[in-house]
């Protein structure tokens, strides 16, 4: 059974929707409020490897691996982010969320928890998960802030996992959310955001 089928999530924050080339200029902007690529330890791309990196995810996507979405912000229309299902596995019924970046101006916002609120509904409503993972480098410290914030919980590190583009070693922290704790994540998150 093939879990990734292109679909367009809205909220009242943001809309996710399907990645083609045609955002390539809006995900430069995007990309280039807050200079995000400077960060060593995440692997956002520079806005000159910016088409590389869609058609990487979008060669994904035909592979039937990730399935790429652009975040498009409700309030002005701007295109502010990317993220992704991805390492999709049928058989064991996972997903991984991921390969997340916002522009500067929209982090710290609801468009986060917006997002992986719909990320997660659909995953656990529709495509019928039993465990939705969430992965980032032990140095992220406001990666993994976040994701706790969610409601996820840390399974473990990968010592060693990744080689980083500069050739640094990556430790992976690993954490997820699973179908029993599923109802109480979405309440925790709706709260949030009707504060």
């Amino acid at each position: 059974m093939h879990l990734l089928s292109p679909i367009t999530l809205k909220g009242q924050f943001a809309h996710l929707e399907p990645l083609s080339l045609e955002h390539h200029d809006a995900l430069i902007a995007a990309v280039s409020d807050g200079k995000l690529w400077k960060l060593w330890y995440t692997a956002i791309p520079k806005p000159e490897n910016m088409r590389a990196e869609i058609e990487r995810r979008l060669q994904l996507q035909q592979q039937g691996s990730m399935l790429p979405f652009v975040v498009r912000r409700v309030d002005t229309g701007a295109l502010c982010g990317m993220t992704t299902y991805m390492n999709a596995d049928a058989v064991h019924r996972r997903v991984e969320i991921g390969s997340t970046w916002y522009a500067a101006s929209a982090q710290r916002t609801s468009i986060n928890t917006e997002c992986k609120l719909m990320l997660l509904h659909h995953a656990f409503e529709d495509m019928r998960c039993i465990a939705v993972e969430f992965r980032t480098h032990w140095m992220n410290q406001q990666s993994r802030a976040a994701i706790a914030r969610l409601g996820a919980k840390q399974d473990g590190i990968l010592r060693n996992h990744q080689r980083m583009p500069d050739g640094s070693l990556r430790d992976t922290v690993v954490f997820s959310i699973i179908e029993s704790e599923w109802s109480t994540v979405r309440r925790h998150l709706q709260y949030k955001l009707g504060r």
